[in-house]
């Protein structure tokens, strides 16, 4: 079974967050985005699962796939 895809995303209070996807928590909160990158990379490599960096404004700035993905993106 995968685990869930690992969102970084900005925090309210300022710096980075690692949510799980469909977590109302964050996994961890860092300070920069780097940082956030490092430890969501990590968790979805373990998983299997996908990394999803987004932008300050929210957008998705990059994926990076870890393990098989059952539905490849269309186009």
């Amino acid at each position: 079974m995968m685990g869930k895809n690992q969102h970084v995303v900005p925090h309210p209070d300022g710096g980075w967050q690692v949510k799980g996807e469909g977590n109302a928590r964050a996994t961890v909160r860092t300070t920069t985005q780097r940082e956030a990158i490092d430890v969501a990379r990590t968790i979805s490599q373990r998983q299997g699962s996908e990394l999803v960096i987004h932008r300050p404004n929210g957008q998705i700035r990059d994926k990076d796939s870890h393990g098989h993905d059952p539905f490849p993106p269309k186009g």
